[in-house]
């Protein structure tokens, strides 16, 4: 039990690399209302949400930075990157890289099973239920996170934008050649920026979140590349065990 509650935690630490950016302002940004919900910035999320659930198939490939503060308030950094194959409405591989792990996750529409293929270790679960019922349901149930698990949900009721207390156009930026417009929103404790595409294509290609819920602002940085045409077959949504795996029981997180 011991050592399933090591993997579970292990697991879990899927997204955890939070990231440093400090974004300067255009000039005269600094002058708009702080807490102005601007009804172009909301549209311009709602258009992207839209887009985002007419893709059946996509490769999304990201770049995470983030900060771990100790409790003398200093802050370190660390990355780590993550892929996700998707094949809407119930298919996705994610596989998650870091220094320290490298953890595999896989849905076919009928079992979800997490791999640590250094120690073969995998623990699967039956499900069925879209990608974005499955991202609620780990969370939920095991404390694990998807990686960009928002793509499932933004366009949807599960991603409501009437919570945003503040949102804004910050101007234009580039991010690996492509120009794309920028926008700063507030909810609750958390303040993120997002960089879609211009264009046709109004995709995420830069994410930042900033944790004002510690005093020390921790943040973290997901650069985002797009394939919308790609290759995989479904067959690598299924999870086949490779020689010498072994499986465990995934354990549940305790309720508060």
């Amino acid at each position: 039990m011991v050592r399933n509650k090591l993997l579970l935690g292990l697991l879990s630490a899927l997204l955890a690399v939070p990231g440093a950016y400090a974004q300067t302002m255009p000039a005269g940004a600094a002058q708009q209302a702080a807490n102005a919900v601007d009804p172009a910035s909301i549209q311009a999320l709602k258009d992207m949400g839209a887009y985002l659930q007419t893709l059946k198939r996509l490769r999304a490939s990201v770049d995470l930075t983030g900060e771990r503060v100790l409790a003398d308030g200093q802050k370190l950094q660390h990355t780590a990157t993550a892929s996700l194959d998707v094949h809407r409405p119930n298919r996705v591989r994610a596989v998650m890289h870091s220094a320290r792990s490298h953890r595999e996750l896989f849905y076919d529409g009928a079992t979800v099973t997490l791999f640590t293929p250094a120690q073969k270790y995998y623990s699967t679960v039956p499900f069925s239920g879209t990608l974005e019922e499955l991202a609620r349901k780990l969370e939920e149930k095991y404390g694990v996170e998807i990686p960009l698990s928002d793509l499932f949900t933004w366009g949807t009721p599960a991603a409501p934008v009437d919570t945003i207390e503040s949102a804004m156009n910050a101007g234009q930026d580039f991010v690996d050649g492509d120009l794309c417009d920028h926008f700063a929103f507030r909810q609750r404790r958390i303040d993120w920026q997002v960089w879609i595409a211009s264009g046709g294509k109004p995709l995420p290609r830069k994410i930042v979140v900033t944790y004002r819920g510690d005093d020390a602002r921790p943040q973290s940085i997901s650069l985002i590349d797009w394939n919308l045409k790609p290759a995989f077959k479904d067959s690598e949504f299924k999870f086949v065990p490779p020689k010498g795996a072994t499986k465990i029981e995934i354990v549940p997180v305790k309720s508060k």
